[in-house]
């Protein structure tokens, strides 16, 4: 390392809430493509300077090295870097948070090595983005985003084909069991090789729903028509996934907290991703505050819960060097 001034690398992440899959049938040449949104809360943050080796403290501290290490050497950068994750988000709980992850440490590199840092160079340094590209456009921009899925033939990361900022009083509250993790690694991929085609009518309604109600409706600030939507959507994408996961929801308390929000006003609601963390969408501060308080009084200690607007923001990035904020 060199003498001189010190310049560390701060990055600020969402979690991702994937509302949805667009096509697992593939008949037009595309797979997967998906719609999804930043999650109010819990966030990441980490920092990161440059060192002589591939370090990491804190939680996810391995898996930080990781796509540390696939990134210097997709680069085929010589130098190392120290990194500090202040908090993370919890794994395994339907938010991305191996995506995040990887495109923060990925993002602190890039600001340290000046290397490209557009979020699909982002994804493929550290090997992201394959299957589902929300959590990349969500670390980009934040919002509401429909990404266009990867040609049949090869993986890589989806197109973003619409991003629409949510109106700030539209309040998201959500919930994340404990002691029950979704899917993730080589028991989800497994998963999807199992999984039945769909009807090629679903995939037909679930365009339909997307492009004429959830994006007008998003775009033109009604609540209604969205969560309608919306909920239509996690039903029809329910029954696709029934067949790994067990029914149309995750069992237990995601399907019994999914019928709770709805049953208390939730103009639309769902799971994310394999769950167990699943969503209520409401109109302003009030009402997400009671229903807050009614999915807690559900969860008791076996989860958490959380709410506040749809961040309509990607990842904060700052800079320090030798103590001088930028």
């Amino acid at each position: 390392m060199t003498d001189g001034p010190v310049k560390t690398v701060q990055v600020e992440a969402h979690g991702r809430l994937h509302f949805g899959v667009l096509d697992l049938r593939g008949s037009l040449g595309r797979w997967f493509g998906g719609i999804g949104a930043a999650a109010p809360a819990p966030r990441l943050r980490l920092s990161a300077r440059t060192a002589a080796g591939v370090t990491a403290d804190g939680p996810d501290s391995a898996r930080a090295v990781e796509f540390a290490r696939r990134f210097l050497q997709h680069h085929q950068l010589a130098g190392g870097t120290h990194i500090v994750i202040e908090q993370a988000l919890p794994s395994h709980t339907g938010l991305g948070s191996g995506t995040q992850l990887a495109l923060a440490v990925g993002r602190a590199l890039a600001e340290l090595y000046d290397v490209p840092t557009d979020p699909v160079a982002l994804s493929f340094a550290v090997g992201r983005g394959r299957r589902s590209a929300i959590g990349t456009w969500i670390f980009s921009g934040g919002g509401l985003v429909v990404e266009g899925g990867h040609a049949r033939e090869r993986e890589g990361c989806g197109p973003l084909i619409a991003r629409i900022e949510l109106p700030a009083e539209w309040h998201c509250v959500l919930a994340i069991p404990s002691g029950q993790d979704g899917l993730s690694g080589s028991a989800e991929a497994s998963a999807f090789a199992a999984l039945p085609e769909p009807p090629q009518h679903e995939i037909e309604r679930v365009a339909h729903l997307v492009l004429m109600a959830l994006l007008p409706a998003a775009a033109e600030g009604d609540l209604s028509t969205f969560g309608r939507a919306l909920t239509a959507i996690q039903q029809v994408n329910g029954r696709w996934f029934a067949a790994a996961q067990g029914d149309t929801f995750a069992p237990g308390l995601p399907r019994t907290l999914i019928d709770l929000m709805l049953a208390a006003g939730a103009a639309g609601a769902g799971q994310s991703s394999w769950g167990p963390a699943v969503y209520g969408i409401v109109d302003g501060k009030v009402a997400a505050d009671a229903l807050a308080a009614r999915v807690a009084t559900a969860l008791g200690s076996d989860g958490n819960v959380y709410c506040g607007p749809f961040p309509n923001t990607g990842a904060r990035v700052s800079r320090t060097v030798s103590g001088v904020r930028s």
